[in-house]
């Protein structure tokens, strides 16, 4: 579903589509809503020096916990994001809301944000998926009432990110969620 709606989107902003020119519509007026303080505050959750701390910690733990391949997994899918993010900046080329310079198609803030928090969640602990969810969205609301990017920029991130993280899921529940503890074969103490 993630992907359909990430190429629906790309489509119509590649396009000039109808749904681009919704989305320019309810872009503007919503840019400049609420208090700039705070929704800067909300769009700078989705800066690299705030997000990744963040997965690095929930990282960290998993691997204290021995959950090395979703380590792994989400690891990849957040170097993924910049890699898969720039070229399609640079091939849809379109203007933001508040600038005829282009590159804002799709938001590099909103993605980095989604696979940091929800990807600390998949390595912390589910229980905390809520608040990634909340982390994620107040970062979106944030760029798209500072200006900084159109709200379909945000939501095809979403679903980029999305794919990437249930890639990571998959990846990561095939390679085996804990190692063996040291010192344990099959089930048994090395001493027999």
């Amino acid at each position: 579903m993630c992907a359909v709606l990430f190429a629906l989107i790309t489509w119509q902003v590649a396009v000039h589509g109808p749904l681009r020119a919704l989305d320019e519509h309810i872009g503007r007026a919503l840019v400049g809503g609420g208090p700039a303080y705070l929704t800067e505050f909300l769009a700078d959750l989705g800066n690299p020096q705030v997000a990744l701390p963040v997965l690095a910690a929930a990282a960290g733990l998993a691997l204290r916990r021995h959950r090395w391949a979703m380590a792994a997994a989400v690891a990849t899918a957040m170097v993924l994001v910049p890699a898969l993010v720039a070229p399609l900046k640079a091939l849809t080329d379109r203007p933001g809301p508040l600038t005829p310079e282009t590159g804002y198609f799709p938001s590099g803030h909103a993605a980095t944000a989604m696979v940091a928090y929800a990807g600390a969640a998949l390595l912390a602990g589910r229980r905390l998926t809520p608040v990634a969810v909340l982390l994620t969205a107040a970062t979106g609301i944030g760029l798209v009432l500072r200006g900084y990017h159109w709200p379909l920029d945000v939501l095809a991130s979403w679903s980029l990110c999305g794919v990437l993280l249930a890639g990571a899921v998959l990846a990561g529940s095939r390679g085996g969620s804990r190692c063996p503890a040291p010192g344990a074969a099959g089930g048994r103490t090395a001493r027999g």
